[in-house]
Formats: C-alpha cells, structure tokens, sequence
C-alpha cells in the first residue's frame, strides 16, 4: 500500500501534465501580449492609412487647381507648387511609415497564429495526459483498495497489542514494521543471525513475538527462514 502511494504520487503522467501545463501558461501570455500588439499595431496603421488619404486629397485638390488654372497671381502659383513639392515628399514618408507598420503587424499576426497553433496542440496533449493521468491513478486506487481490504481482514485476526507494535515500529523503520526471516537473514536490517539466536528462535513457540536484535522489527518465520 505505500509502495502505491508512492507511486501515485510520482507518476510520470503527473510530471509530464505539470510541464506541459507550464509551457501553455507560457505560450497563453505571449498569446494575450501578441493579441495587444496585434490590436496596436492595426490602430496604429489605420492612423497611417487616413493620414496618407488626408495629405493625397490636400495635394490633389492644391494640383486641380494649378490644372485648372485658378491661381493666376505667378507668386501665389509658385507658393503652391513648392507645397505640392512638400506634399508628395510628406507622402512619400508616410507611406514609408505606412509600409513598416504593416511589415510590423504581419509579422505579428504571423506570430500570433503560430503560437495559436501551438496552444491548440498543447490542449490536446494535456487533455491526452490528463486521460492517461486519471486512468494510472484509477488503476492505482483500485488496487490500493483492494489491499486495504485484505489488511483489514489480516489485522482483525491480529491480537491488538501486536497491531500496536507494529505500527509504532512502521512509524519508525521507514514504513517496515516487521521484515520475513530468510536465509538465516533479517530482511530488514539484512543482518545475519549467528546460530545461537537462531536455535533460540527455533525453540521459541509458533505464537511468541520473535524481534531482530540489530532493528528491532518482528521477525516473521518462514519455510525458507533456514531455522
């Protein structure tokens, strides 16, 4: 039962959930800043496309009227033609600007959809983990529940005071209260037993309290205990 305990609480569907997890928290925030950037970066070049509409309806009315020959005065046309002249180089620039904003959002709108993507993958991969995950442990709890079962029958047949010692003896050997006799050798401490204790051992009645004299544990005789 502690063997299973110890293996439900380090399984690798466990250890692989957890990473998994963590790498789509991660993937999520650059997710939610992309999205942000994404959102800017659009807003950002909606003011660059109506700034560039703005200077091309100035300058197309400014060149309708040197077309046309509305402005007569030659000082007054010569003013207007140096504006057309600033015009077209403030719209070459902001059509430079134009052009890097929109390299900037697709760029990121590309790196959106590919960490999207990867967030889409990682969901199924944790909801195939999370399915192994919960299949292990119901395994796990099974058999745990089966064995809980079967100690419970072999206590009720134990006189109290033993169940006692042995649980304090469990507290304090690592969880092995009492270790089977084999080979002449404890298998707690793994000590051997010299002949002396061992024709003692012999002796001793089948219902008597046998301890290891090294770790304390009780000693359960077996056939191949070598007495």
């Amino acid at each position: 039962m502690d063997a299973l305990q110890h293996r439900l609480r380090t399984l690798p569907e466990t250890e692989t959930l957890s990473k998994l997890q963590k790498r789509r928290q991660s993937v999520d925030g650059i997710v939610r800043d992309l999205r942000v950037q994404v959102s800017d970066l659009g807003e950002e070049q909606r003011k660059a496309d109506a700034d560039v509409e703005q200077v091309k309806t100035r300058r197309e009315r400014d060149q309708g009227m040197v077309d046309s020959g509305a402005v007569a005065d030659p000082k007054a046309l010569e003013r207007m033609l140096g504006e057309l002249e600033s015009l077209h180089r403030r719209i070459t620039s902001l059509e430079d600007t134009e052009l890097e904003v929109m390299e900037r959002l697709e760029e990121a709108q590309a790196a959106l959809e590919a960490h999207e993507r990867e967030l889409g993958k990682l969901d199924e991969e944790i909801a195939t983990a999370q399915a192994a995950r919960t299949e292990k442990v119901s395994q796990i709890e099974q058999e745990h529940s089966g064995l809980e079962g079967d100690r419970k029958t072999a206590a009720d047949d134990l006189p109290a005071d033993l169940v006692t010692l042995y649980e304090k003896l469990r507290a304090q050997k690592g969880g092995v209260g009492a270790a089977a006799l084999r080979a002449r050798e404890c298998g707690g401490c793994r000590l051997a037993l010299n002949n002396s204790d061992l024709g003692m051992i012999a002796k001793a009645p089948a219902d008597e309290v046998i301890r290891c004299e090294e770790c304390s544990r009780i000693l359960v005789r077996t056939s191949e205990s070598g007495l």
